[in-house]
């Protein structure tokens, strides 16, 4: 073997090493700005921060660790144990300062600046380290690519895998013992060099920690939504795309994603009531209605009350919604198994993207999608995605639109009708008063006709709905209508979300 290939020998290991730890360090950082956005909302600001965070405080590990002349091997083996103690526990943490603290902000901040340092160590102690057994020139191009390699592979892993498998908590501990693996192979490696028993016993009691976490993740995770949610958490899960959560306390059911309620059954069907019959009841044709969002069910129950009606296609994108509406005895129960009707087609996809490949022409289109509170659902918000409606409309169509609450966030629902109008819809705005919620707002849109709310007539039977109470919904008070204003959201200028997050926060 000729002295090059012993060398290239030699550092395969520690070049693994520094993939790993590079695997590592995203996910935490995945870890934290992903707990950030489900708690707080508002993905892009919240992912922003925290990788500006994350790689001042890098900069600043790199910086430290020209202080480190000696000793590096052990230097590098206690900040792996750092990192993994730090990292592994980092979901667990953030989630209890979140619920039972009270005290999210600093402590996240606190907890990305920690990762960060240390993290900002690795690279440049590992470096220095295979530098011992390679030239400069070598070592920098290796270290620098494992790196690199390392980060794309946690990147991709962390929302196709990770998240969506495991979860925020189980996902830290495991690759906390990523961390704890990399010390005890360097332990093993170089003991003739280094006080080996003192590592030996730290990285066992690390482990510990973290593999009793792993274990033990379900009651952790029972324990803190018990904390998050006021009622009895009875399902809960971790979609490819969403946290889902049914709370039920005696007759009151709630459905929150991400931490946002979606209903209460002591009163969704004044929303569902609302959100269907004034638009459906304006039309003369009614053969196929297609419903985007909604994957709970309850306004299809609701469409479903009109016997002329042939077809529904609904899209939502999350199956495990659908899935959980179809088959769920707490759903079934208030959703009256809607999904489950030979009239009823349940196509789990994005809205936009289905609109854009559809050729479908459709009588109504009722938008029951969740508040614009991120850049994904910003864009089922937009002049564009209305436009795409507009176009799926029959000469004689109607659309309507869940719009946010007119009277906390005023200025959100404007912008939404003023949206919905740039795209060539006649627009009619009314609001409800739904208990667990507020005041609640809908734009409806119509193409091809005008209307009074008057000439509305329903005719199917409500609970809460009556063709007198009807047109009160579309009269609001002066402190409402004097928020008027003329903002138009696009897709290039999405200004919904930073109006909505102002608006709400002045309520929080």
């Amino acid at each position: 073997m000729t002295i090059k290939n012993k060398k290239e020998k030699s550092i395969i290991p520690l070049l693994t090493c520094a993939f790993i730890v590079a695997i590592a360090s995203i996910v935490y950082e995945l870890i934290m700005g992903g707990i950030s956005s489900y708690l707080l909302g508002n993905s892009v600001y919240q992912f922003s921060i925290t990788i500006g965070l994350f790689m001042t405080a890098m900069g600043l590990g790199s910086l430290f660790s020209k202080k480190i002349e000696n000793n590096l091997i052990s230097n590098f083996i206690f900040i792996e144990i750092a990192l993994a103690l730090i990292g592994g526990v980092s979901g667990f943490i953030l989630f209890y300062s979140y619920a039972v603290l009270k005290f999210y902000i600093p402590i996240v901040f606190l907890m990305i600046m920690t990762i960060g340092i240390l993290t900002g160590f690795e690279l440049p102690l590992i470096t220095r380290i295979i530098g011992n057994q390679d030239n400069l020139k070598d070592t920098l191009a290796n270290t620098t690519a494992a790196d690199y390699i390392g980060g794309l592979i946690g990147s991709v892993a962390f929302p196709i895998i990770l998240l969506p498998q495991l979860g925020f908590i189980k996902t830290s501990y495991l690759v906390g013992i990523l961390n704890i693996l990399v010390a005890a192979y360097l332990s093993i490696k170089y003991r003739d060099n280094i006080n080996n028993k003192l590592n030996i016993i730290a990285i066992l009691l690390v482990l510990a920690i973290l593999v009793t976490g792993v274990f033990t993740v379900g009651d952790i995770e029972s324990f803190l939504e018990r904390k998050l949610y006021r009622d009895k958490v009875v399902f809960s899960k971790q979609s490819e795309y969403q946290k889902i959560v049914l709370t039920e306390d005696r007759d009151d059911l709630r459905l929150f994603l991400n931490g946002n309620i979606q209903f209460s059954t002591k009163d969704e069907y004044r929303y569902h009531e609302a959100l269907i019959h004034p638009a459906l009841s304006l039309l003369d044709k009614r053969d196929r209605i297609l419903v985007l969002g909604g994957g709970d069910g309850m306004a299809v129950r609701e469409i479903l009350k009109y016997p002329d009606v042939k077809e529904i296609d609904l899209v939502d994108l999350d199956k495990a919604v659908t899935d959980l509406a179809i088959n769920s005895r707490y759903l079934l129960k208030y959703n009256q198994d809607s999904l489950s009707n030979e009239k009823v087609r349940v196509i789990n996809q994005d809205a936009y993207r289905y609109l854009e490949n559809s050729e479908k022409i459709y009588d109504a289109v009722i938008v029951d999608l969740p508040d614009p509170n991120n850049e994904s659902l910003n864009k089922l918000y937009t002049t564009t995605f209305y436009k795409l409606i507009y176009d799926h409309l029959n000469s004689k169509g109607v659309m309507v639109a869940q719009s946010t609450s007119p009277y906390y966030a005023a200025e959100v629902f404007w912008i939404i009708e003023n949206t919905i109008k740039k795209a060539g819809f006649d627009t009619s705005p009314f609001h409800v008063y739904v208990p667990s919620f507020g005041d609640w707002g809908f734009n409806l849109g119509t193409k091809g006709f005008q209307f009074k709310p008057e000439e509305i007539n329903i005719q199917v039977k409500t609970k809460f709905l009556s063709n007198a109470q009807v047109e009160k919904l579309f009269v609001f008070a002066k402190d409402i209508l004097d928020k008027k204003q003329n903002g138009i959201n696009t897709l290039i200028r999405p200004i919904l979300i930073r109006a909505y997050y102002n608006a709400w926060d002045e309520y929080n």
